[in-house]
């Protein structure tokens, strides 16, 4: 299966030439990696408030109905005329 962010990541520790410094390229490959998984975690989250968000108003829907203190008229709509 094709991984776009482990491609990236294979990419970035192979460019360059031979005579750069193996702990700052690590280092950059790592600060990438942990920038793109917190951005992923935090879209994960967002989609997750979201959706308890909506299972709340949906469970609290019932609960704000308009109430009335009028009584109801007294009509004869389940009869026959």
């Amino acid at each position: 299966m094709h991984d776009p962010f482990e491609e990236s990541l294979r990419d970035m520790l192979k460019s360059g030439a031979s005579d750069h410094d193996d702990d700052a390229c690590l280092h950059r490959v790592l600060k990438t990696a942990n920038r793109q998984v917190g951005a992923g975690d935090l879209f994960a989250l967002m989609g997750h408030w979201l959706g308890a968000m909506m299972i709340a108003l949906n469970n609290g829907s019932a609960h704000v109905s308009p109430v009335s203190r009028r009584r109801p008229s007294v009509r004869s709509t389940d009869k026959a005329d």
